[in-house]
């Protein structure tokens, strides 16, 4: 699997011989738990070398920078701002306190020390203290000894030093103490912590960053409790995963599970309420909790967003999405510190609430069945699919498996149905490699390809005409180029008439520029040349990864990624008039959750949607099915029991079937973050739960 966590040191300096040589008798899980501060690391120095925040000192705790990608980039950015964020509200909260603390509470090879130098006040007004396994803190302060930028910050009373008497406080700087403590152990902590010098009534912020989800859950719980009768005034920063439940969450926990350092916490607390009321339950006076979809809406400006798309190529919304829906930053309060409000919006987005669409009630469970486990070269995403005759379906291009590894497919595939069973697949070498196109079924009986990408800074800028041969089963490719204007990805194309004539309509999608996205377009089907068609109307908001069917000689329009960063939960019709098209919206009753990544198709007055990415990870999609007469919305919970592998029903492609029954959806998944690549491993068909 792409992005597994990296075995211990690797990438990093070794100054005291690997983890195992040092710790040997700690249990397995607990040195498969501090390797994961090594990928961290690594990714932490990656994502500031990009410029993604300012951290000139990160590089110091790894040999060499190894770059991530933008996934991991982006993830680990919002990381960092929501803990600065939560940092800076402290200081403020805090500026006329004579002393304050920060105690950062499984700190790995965090630069936050060196980061904050200069930053939190007068001298000897803030006091860091870092606690981590005694092995992680000796390898970091051996770092910081290599390392003159580093060790001139440090405020020493002496120089550094390898043990005190206890054998805890392994740095002791006027303003910086790192100290060798195992968590698990609270009363260990307590004495080490106060043996050092720790003030225990000043304020105090303790930052947790994925370190509670790994400790077992009394030895957590007692930390947490701990922290709350210790320090009278206070606040705790976690931040950690959630919500296992759905396709992602499972991909989430079992990559845990086989690096031998599973989420102990998330399973019993599984949502935001549940991590709010463990606090509070501890003692806690106040606690506010969102997930990192919602902080970066509420406390993101739009500007900084804007700077990090111009950093580097990106196009991995659906996980990044799903990354942040199953992460949480909580800010727990007491004392005086419980008056201020925390997670507060930076001035000028006091406007920005976070959309939140309660839970529509499920009409009903749609059982999925998976078709042949002989069928293996549908594991990909980003591709597209439709039927070219009755008994076949063709898919296009996409990301998946293909030559023994993960990589943009070059095949086109064929989907045969045989004796009632779709069961048999063929392979052609024909394909360019471009994914995130469109491909749309023309009543010519060819199939347009049209748009794609093969990296996010280097469209496609032709098209492909594909004809199926229903004899021999060959299909034929031709080029055919198209105006500049039509050199796009994540958008649609749906064939549509007007007045006798036939026109394609192409709507929405991206650009090379990530904030770039783009209107409709006619085009003439015959010669794809540009068309002026008259359209009355509001148009909807320009998107991308929305989903477009035809209805009735028109088109309906639905969801898409807008340029805000939130999914649309709107139904755009373009319906055919005497003389002109209309843009028309569709009110839906109850509001239709929103989404993008997902497909649709329309059954007579029928709109399904299947599937798709919201950015609440609770209220993912499942089949929606919208009456485009009255817009009343039936939603419906797919059950996927059947399958032995987590269901993704996101980059798919679905096809519906000529008895407007079925449908098979074909493909789908993702880049799970770091946690490795999801493919759904086959077909699966589904049975429509409405009468025909």
């Amino acid at each position: 699997m792409w992005g597994r966590i990296s075995a211990p040191d690797r990438g990093l300096g070794r100054p005291a011989g690997s983890l195992c040589d040092l710790t040997p008798c700690r249990m397995k899980s607990d040195v498969c738990v501090q390797s994961t501060n090594d990928f961290s690391t690594v990714s932490k120095a990656s994502t500031a070398s990009m410029g993604y925040f300012t951290d000139p000192y990160q590089k110091y705790f790894i040999s060499r920078v190894c770059r991530r990608s933008p996934l991991i980039h982006r993830g680990y950015c919002i990381r960092a701002q929501a803990v600065t964020h939560c940092l800076l509200e402290f200081f403020q909260d805090t500026a006329s306190s004579p002393h304050r603390q920060v105690l950062s509470l499984g700190c790995g090879f965090d630069s936050l020390y060196f980061r904050l130098c200069g930053r939190t006040g007068t001298p000897g007004s803030t006091c860091i203290w870092e606690v981590d396994f005694p092995t992680v803190v000796h390898r970091k302060r051996l770092l910081i000894d290599q390392a003159e930028d580093l060790r001139s910050l440090l405020k020493t009373k002496a120089p550094p030093t390898g043990c005190n008497e206890r054998g805890s406080l392994v740095v002791d700087s006027q303003d910086y103490r790192l100290l060798g403590v195992d968590l698990g152990d609270v009363g260990a902590l307590d004495a080490a912590l106060d043996g050092a010098g720790l003030i225990w009534d000043c304020p105090t912020l303790l930052l947790a960053e994925v370190v509670l989800c790994y400790m077992d859950l009394a030895q957590s719980g007692d930390v947490i409790g701990w922290a709350a009768h210790r320090f009278p005034h206070s606040r705790f920063v976690l931040y950690e995963q959630f919500f296992p439940d759905d396709a992602f969450g499972r991909v989430m926990v079992s990559h845990f599970e086989s690096l031998n350092s599973p989420l102990r916490s998330v399973s019993v607390y599984p949502r935001l309420h549940h991590q709010e009321q463990r606090f509070l339950q501890k003692d806690w006076l106040r606690c506010r909790v969102m997930d990192m979809n919602e902080f970066s809406v509420s406390c993101v400006p739009q500007s900084e967003k804007l700077r990090l798309e111009s950093l580097e190529p990106f196009d991995e919304f659906e996980e990044l999405h799903l990354k942040c829906s199953h992460y949480f930053i909580l800010v727990a309060s007491r004392g005086n510190l419980a008056e201020c409000p925390v997670l507060r919006p930076l001035s000028g987005m006091e406007g920005n609430d976070f959309p939140v669409i309660p839970s529509l009630p499920s009409g009903g469970t749609v059982l999925v069945k998976p078709l042949s486990s002989a069928i293996t070269g549908l594991r990909r995403f980003g591709h597209r699919s439709c039927l070219v005759s009755d008994c076949v379906i063709i898919t296009t291009g996409g990301f998946g498996e293909g030559d023994g590894k993960h990589q943009r497919l070059r095949d086109l595939h064929l989907l045969l149905q045989e004796e009632d069973t779709w069961g048999r697949e063929v392979t052609t070498s024909q394909w360019d490699g471009r994914l995130l196109h469109s491909l749309s079924p023309l009543t010519s009986g060819d199939i347009l390809v049209l748009g794609g990408r093969f990296s996010p800074s280097r469209p496609a800028d032709h098209a492909l005409i594909l004809t199926y041969d229903q004899e021999t089963g060959a299909v034929t490719v031709t080029q055919k180029h198209v105006c500049p204007e039509l050199r796009r990805w994540r958008h649609t194309a749906t064939e549509v008439s007007l007045c006798g004539l036939l026109y394609l309509l192409v709507f929405g999608g991206r650009w090379v520029e990530s904030s770039a996205l783009l209107d409709a377009a006619f085009l003439h089907t015959r010669d794809l040349s540009l068309a002026e068609v008259p359209v009355v109307g509001v148009a909807p908001t320009s998107c991308h990864s929305h989903s477009s069917c035809g209805w009735a000689g028109g088109a309906v329009i639905s969801g898409g990624l807008l340029a805000s960063g939130t999914p649309s939960g709107s139904i755009t019709v373009l319906a055919p008039g005497h003389s002109h098209f209309s843009w028309e919206r569709l009110d839906t009753t109850p509001p239709l959750t929103p989404r993008y990544s997902h497909s649709s198709h329309v059954v007579g007055d029928t709109l399904i949607l299947l599937g798709g990415v919201w950015i609440h990870a609770p209220g993912v999609p499942g089949l929606s099915l919208v009456d485009l007469i009255s817009g009343h919305v039936s939603e419906y919970t797919i059950n996927s029991a059947r399958l032995e592998w987590p269901l993704m029903l996101h980059g798919h492609s679905s096809v519906l079937l000529p008895d407007k029954k079925r449908v098979v959806v074909l493909g789908g998944g993702g880049t799970c973050f770091s946690f490795g690549t999801h493919l759904n491993e086959q077909p699966i068909l589904l049975e429509l739960p409405y009468p025909t």
